[in-house]
């Protein structure tokens, strides 16, 4: 029985989840006020997020129960996601310390590699290698990265929405294009959760996601990055490759505030793609861009790695070079 039936009914639940949680955080005064490292001008509701993960993770068992996600991902995306999700819906209440959130993240990461059993070989250069428990520890800070970086890339109106969707459709050709369709339904579940948010969240925001939401994404996408690296180790190297946007922008950006000795736990507004869009006087072509870079140029190659046709590690290099001379670019200038 195809399960593709679930992506609509998804997309509406969230669609719908999405208004109500509006609602509550406008009743609860639950609003991103602006300050001088905001990139947006009006008090907005956060806690959108919330939305996204109840209707993908209430969507999980119907596809286990059918056979189309394995037993151990529902446990791995239900208890990293939940506790991803959670600690950032308290910390969007009030404000939970960092050195809890990180070992909140760390737990939500060790949660999901138990269930994924780690990191598998990786196809390199040719050869398959096998890392051991130095997969794991590698693994571990690859998870805690991404949720932590896609709550730093959650700085203009519908970026990590494009963000996810992009990355998650990319996700899903590369399944069909080794000849695994069925296992495309879940990021395409994710698809239609972000999508019926975005309808919120699209430039002019009506809503934000808040860490709730941003750091489910991020933890979900590793997730689906290593499950997908177990069914193909060149899909590990293609799912690197489609979230290159965010991982290069972020990554650097780091590099250069610790290179100058800021304080990296401090908020700021010197990514790329906020420069940019200080730029352009609007989110909208910058959010815009960030899915068409992702479709238009990673996709094709995460696709040629994915079918045998370039190496994982050359293919990486070819994807990530010009997107960091454009980060580069953008945070060299100051505003």
């Amino acid at each position: 029985m195809s399960a593709f039936w679930l992506l609509p009914v998804v997309a509406g639940l969230a669609l719908l989840l999405t208004g109500v949680m509006r609602r509550y955080a406008l009743s609860r005064s639950l609003m991103d006020i602006p300050n001088a490292r905001s990139s947006h001008s009006q008090p907005t509701p956060r806690g959108g997020g919330v939305a996204i993960v109840v209707s993908f993770l209430a969507a999980l068992p119907l596809l286990a129960l059918h056979g189309l996600l394995p037993w151990p991902m529902l446990w791995a995306f239900l208890g990293a996601g939940g506790l991803a999700a959670g600690v950032g819906f308290l910390d969007d209440r009030s404000h939970v310390a960092p050195r809890w959130r990180l070992l909140a993240h760390f737990l939500a990461a060790f949660w999901l590699l138990a269930w994924v059993q780690g990191l598998p070989p990786l196809a390199l250069l040719g050869r398959s290698l096998d890392l051991g428990g130095i997969g794991y520890v590698l693994a571990a800070f690859y998870l805690v990265w991404l949720l932590n970086l896609y709550n730093f890339m959650d700085g203009i109106d519908g970026i990590a929405s494009m963000e996810a969707i992009c990355v998650c459709l990319g996700g899903a050709v590369l399944y069909a294009l080794i000849g695994q369709p069925l296992l495309a339904l879940t990021p395409l579940l994710l698809v239609a959760a972000v999508a019926g948010f975005l309808y919120w969240n699209f430039p002019p925001a009506r809503i934000f996601l808040g860490d709730s939401g941003s750091g489910f994404i991020g933890i979900v996408l590793g997730g689906l990055s290593l499950q997908a690296a177990w069914v193909d180790s060149r899909l590990l190297w293609g799912w690197l490759i489609l979230l290159g946007v965010f991982l290069t922008d972020a990554t650097l950006t780091l590099f250069r505030r610790l290179a100058r000795g800021e304080r990296i736990l401090e908020a700021h507004r010197s990514h790329a793609y906020q420069v940019a869009a200080r730029r352009y006087g609007a989110h909208l072509p910058v959010t815009l861009a960030t899915g068409a870079l992702t479709l238009c140029w990673l996709l094709p190659l995460a696709a040629w790695v994915a079918l045998g046709d370039l190496d994982g590690l050359l293919g990486l290099a070819l994807a990530y070079a010009p997107l960091g001379l454009l980060v580069m670019r953008e945070t060299g200038v100051r505003t």
